[in-house]
């Protein structure tokens, strides 16, 4: 008996240590980007999980509207989330608790309490904050579908703790059963972009369970004060309440007798299909309240997903480094239930598979940065999500531009989930069906749907009839279906991208009819950057370009950007564009401009590779000083150090490849462009067992430029990597120095 006392007491002491361990989640900041513009929140969970969690500043789900920013004055509650992380999008499918003490008050204004950041802190793997207008303290803790979220209240007396079902529908329901301690509830998600307000097809759902008996409080509908009462005055019975919340908070309150230090806990399930899998995720995940339990299960899978890429330097870099861990793996997010089943892509119903299938797919954003370093530290998850996207493409038709909420939306320019898949695929990634694939490739590049209808539903590539007859989009096509009306020019250029992608493709598959056409298309950048002025210009049908023109100012043909940022976008052919402008010293002296009077945007992701084009113009030492600017400028360690929108994680993919050294300037080309490493030493551990090893001897904040560089012990005079160098293991070593050596790289060749 002794023994086994002793026993449990080293087990006790060993836990609390290992709680106490400081550890790679513990280096992340989920603060980071929530002022300024970040757009992010600080989202408790695990990565790709189906809902976050996050304190919550506002009370709606609004396209645009953050549910948290570190500057606001008050708090409303702890969200259950899908807002798309560092995105404009609406929240959709989610619910917002609150607790307090005292009489439950009746005016909504009154529902909200001041955070002090002293008394807050964030991990991915836990959030606590103190809500001193209200004498309650909340934490939560989660895992992919479910949370746990715990309320303290610090006096004794009456309590209530509130359910806001934040659908901007008049058909959301909260059914109470105070019997079983349990509130459900169905959020139904509309569509946004394009049907915008129409039936996505789906719902939110939600299971919550207390570990307290309650008694029903008053509930509401938008806009309608609830009564206040005492907890001797509500009746403690099931009630269903239907809600209508055009954004307008609507919901309903239980309440409790507690004593000063007591914690009210509530176990939570979500799921996209029902009441009924909900609660089967809820008690597959968190069958019980141990919150530590939880919050050790969450710790433990954000250290193991952290540490694929272990790295060493001050701790400042640490920091910034894995807080853009962090935010590049939270999207896509699973959309299935531990029982595989989950919505029917576009059309409506249910579907049961096997294994995870992802949804909110930013792809304008993350083909360039997000996916190909999924690529490199996760590339059976990344076959997941194109599995994920061919599903969709077979369910509704055409393979999705943009899908967000389950549904089509042409949101943005290109077709560059085409690029997600293609760029997997000629890296070797085979865990998906290429024959499946193809088709919805190739349907996108060549057809248009079949009615006006679908057209307007979003699929397809809009404008294609013209891009195909003209070569490009001219200004009298204003493609008015869109949710990003016009921009011409940028469509052409990023189709010409898309087109040669598409055809590396058919090229490996032997459809040589098609990637000759597809590549006789990648040459239509031609056809939008006017060569008298040498920039991406707009263009009528009969051929004249738009007049007047001043490449540094907007115009409603470039999408987020300038004609100077766009005519950059060549990633298909850079020595092609380099031609255009005049050969080398032409191209260069024009970065050179755009860097100098301070046209470069980070902000926005068509500038993401422009720094890295001096490499093919023979002054690497520019790209490696252009990079080295921007990773100090746009990311810091504190709440406004993402100085742009991180869409769904691409500026945080941007910092963690050009930190380790390199960046894809062309996915769908298996190989990246060297940058210059900010770290002394970092290691990718490969899921093949392998390890990469980057070594940057010498480095500093001073010490930028590349003296040389080898591969495996030999010396590496180009300027760029295979995929499969970083794939089949070795080490990459970098000699660092404060002035450029113009001399390096020697070898020209071209990414293969």
């Amino acid at each position: 008996m002794l023994r086994k006392a002793l026993s449990l007491a080293l087990c006790a002491v060993t836990l609390s240590a290992a709680a106490q361990k400081h550890t790679l989640a513990d280096d992340v900041n989920p603060l980071v980007g929530t002022s300024a513009e970040g757009n992010t929140f600080p989202g408790v969970g695990v990565p790709y999980g189906m809902t976050s969690w996050t304190p919550a500043i506002t009370r709606t789900e609004k396209k645009g509207t953050v549910a948290y920013l570190y500057d606001a004055p008050k708090l409303y509650g702890i969200r259950a989330t899908h807002f798309l992380s560092g995105s404009a999008v609406q929240d959709y499918g989610s619910f917002q608790f609150l607790a307090g003490t005292g009489i439950f008050p009746a005016d909504a204004s009154k529902r909200a309490s001041s955070f002090p950041h002293s008394d807050e802190h964030s991990t991915p793997y836990r959030y606590d904050v103190a809500l001193p207008d209200l004498h309650v303290k909340a934490s939560v803790t989660a895992l992919s579908r479910s949370g746990l979220l715990s309320f303290t209240f610090q006096q004794s007396g009456p309590a209530w703790l509130q359910v806001e079902n934040l659908a901007p529908g008049g058909d959301a329901t909260l059914t109470v059963d105070a019997a079983h301690r349990e509130i459900t509830g169905i959020n139904p998600v509309r569509r946004f972009y394009r049907g915008t307000g129409k039936s996505a097809g789906f719902a939110g759902y939600v299971v919550i369970r207390f570990d307290h008996d309650f008694k029903t409080g008053p509930s509401w509908k938008a806009n309608n004060a609830p009564a206040s009462g005492t907890p001797d005055e509500e009746q403690a019975t099931q009630t269903a309440i239907h809600l209508a919340a055009d954004f307008q908070p609507a919901g309903t309150a239980i309440t409790f007798n507690v004593k000063q230090g007591e914690t009210v806990r509530a176990r939570i399930g979500t799921s996209f299909v029902s009441i009924d899998e909900a609660r089967k995720n809820l008690e597959a995940e968190i069958s019980t309240f141990d919150a530590a339990a939880v919050e050790a299960k969450s710790h433990a899978t954000w250290d193991r997903a952290l540490g694929k890429i272990e790295i060493t330097g001050p701790e400042s870099d640490r920091r910034v480094f894995y807080t853009a861990m962090y935010h590049a793996i939270l999207v896509p997010r699973t959309f299935s239930d531990v029982s595989g089943t989950r919505p029917k892509f576009a059309v409506g119903g249910t579907v049961k598979g096997t294994g995870d299938y992802y949804e909110d797919f930013s792809a304008w954003d993350t083909f360039r940065a997000l996916h190909p370093l999924l690529t490199i530290i996760d590339p059976d998850r990344d076959a997941a999500m194109v599995r994920s996207l061919i599903s969709k493409g077979e369910e509704g038709g055409f393979l999705p531009i943009f899908p967000m909420w389950n549904s089509y939306t042409s949101a943005m320019v290109g077709d560059h989930a085409a690029v997600i898949i293609a760029d997997a695929y000629l890296k070797g990634i085979r865990g998906f069906d290429i024959n499946r694939a193809y088709p919805l490739m190739r349907r996108n590049a060549f057809e248009e749907p079949k009615t006006i209808e679908e057209y307007k539903d979003g699929k397809g590539r809009r404008a294609l009839d013209d891009y195909l007859k003209l070569g490009y989009v001219p200004l009298e096509n204003k493609v008015l279906d869109a949710f990003h009306q016009q921009e011409q020019v940028s469509r052409t250029l990023e189709y010409a991208y898309d087109d040669f992608v598409v055809a590396q493709v058919a090229k490996s598959l032997g459809k040589t009819e098609d990637a000759a056409a597809l590549m006789k298309r990648a040459q239509n950048y031609r056809n939008v950057i006017d060569p008298q002025t040498g920039f991406a210009r707009g263009r009528h049908a009969d051929g004249t370009w738009d007049s007047p023109f001043d490449p540094s100012k907007p115009y409603k043909y470039i999408t987020e950007g300038l004609p100077f940022q766009y005519t950059f976008f060549v990633p298909q052919n850079v020595p092609g564009l380099i031609k255009l402008e005049g050969g080398n010293a032409g191209f260069t002296k024009k970065l050179d401009e755009l860097f100098a009077r301070k046209l470069y945007d980070h902000g926005n992701e068509p500038s993401h590779a422009i720094t890295y084009l001096y490499d093919y113009a023979g002054e690497a030492w520019k790209t490696q000083q252009e990079v080295a600017v921007t990773r100090k400028n746009w990311y810091q360690d504190r709440p406004s150090g993402l100085a742009g929108n991180d869409d769904a994680g691409q500026m945080s993919a941007w910092y963690l490849l050009s930190a380790l050294g390199f960046y894809p300037v062309t996915p769908g080309i298996p190989a990246y462009e060297i940058g210059t490493p900010l770290l002394p030493d970092a290691k990718i551990h490969l899921t093949n067992g392998k390890t990469f090893h980057i070594h940057a001897e010498g480095v500093s904040p001073q010490n930028i430029y590349i003296q040389s560089a080898t591969l495996n012990g030999k010396p590496l005079n180009n300027f760029w990597i295979k995929h499969n160098d970083i794939i089949n293991g070795g080490e990459l070593t970098f000699k660092m120095g404060p002035q450029p050596n113009k001399q390096w790289p020697s070898d020209m060749a071209l990414p293969r």
